[in-house]
């Protein structure tokens, strides 16, 4: 089987500058919907936790958008919330079972790309106590694809992203499965400002980076732009620049990119003191654990 992220290690370079861009809460407000009305209900459904639906709601809602572990690649972040409504008293009084996670935490001890297809392959290989997590993701991205449209880029991202371009190349670096990707930015006609859609196939957001942009640009000269903690600790493994979208507060921020923090980055001003108060309002914005414990 062809390698997917082979096109990020074949990508050259064709300005001085790269901008990587995280999709989902970053460029589109589409969290809220895609969790709410999609990932939540399959969750409940496919996990057969009716019985608890309240809790489970609350438990996905806050691991998948109201903390640390916001816009993580959506495994990981079915063991955290299903370990975390194990853990819930109101859980344990019902006498719920919530499904175990071991099976999955193993395969995602070995398989960094994870997505739909090396998922398929498992359970196709025989693995099959990862059938469940598959028909639950199928499900997932159906409802995806029939409910989530017309839900377009924050304001001045288009603009944001026609600056971006005059002096640097930029790629999506996402988590999301790339149909679903190239879908969205087609749909609002944004798919021309970037030379690749790098989605979770080609593997995680830190190897997106270092594979499309270390070694090829200078660091200073390399900026991942997304909402998510992720997003940082991506740019932070790779020694490159992070720019927060403070959820919450996305106008406002793609508000300071385009009028402030681009042109500081072209200048060479960006690092340092600048990008610390960024961060250090993005790190305040989301908390580590939930309000329950």
């Amino acid at each position: 089987m062809s390698d997917p992220a082979q096109v990020l290690r074949d990508f050259k370079p064709s300005k001085e500058f790269f901008v990587g861009i995280d999709s989902d809460g970053c460029v589109f407000d589409s969290m809220e919907i895609k969790h709410k009305e999609c990932f939540t209900p399959m969750f409940v459904k496919h996990f057969h936790l009716q019985a608890v639906s309240k809790f489970a709601r609350e438990v996905w809602d806050f691991v998948n958008l109201y903390s640390k572990t916001r816009g993580a690649n959506r495994f990981p972040a079915l063991v955290r919330a299903l370990n975390l409504l194990r853990e819930r008293p109101e859980v344990r009084t019902r006498g719920i079972a919530v499904p175990s996670t071991t099976v999955l935490e193993e395969w995602l001890a070995r398989e960094t790309k994870l997505g739909n297809a090396t998922l398929a392959a498992e359970v196709k290989g025989g693995n099959e106590g990862l059938t469940q997590i598959k028909v639950w993701s199928d499900a997932v991205n159906r409802a995806i694809e029939d409910i989530v449209h017309g839900v377009p880029p924050f304001p001045l991202f288009k603009e944001s992203l026609t600056k971006i371009n005059t002096r640097a190349d930029a790629m999506v670096i996402s988590q999301t499965p790339a149909d679903a990707l190239a879908r969205e930015w087609t749909e609002h006609g944004i798919d021309y400002g970037v030379q690749v859609i790098a989605g979770q196939e080609m593997g995680t957001k830190t190897e997106h980076l270092k594979f499309a942009a270390v070694g090829k640009y200078a660091p200073s000269k390399i900026l991942m732009i997304g909402d998510a903690p992720g997003d940082q600790k991506a740019a932070k493994l790779n020694g490159v620049l992070f720019y927060p979208i403070v959820p919450g507060r996305e106008e406002v921020s793609w508000q300071r990119f385009h009028n402030e923090a681009l042109d500081r980055f072209f200048l060479g001003t960006y690092a340092g003191h600048y990008e610390n108060e960024l961060i250090r309002e993005f790190d305040g914005s989301l908390p580590e654990d939930p309000h329950w414990k």
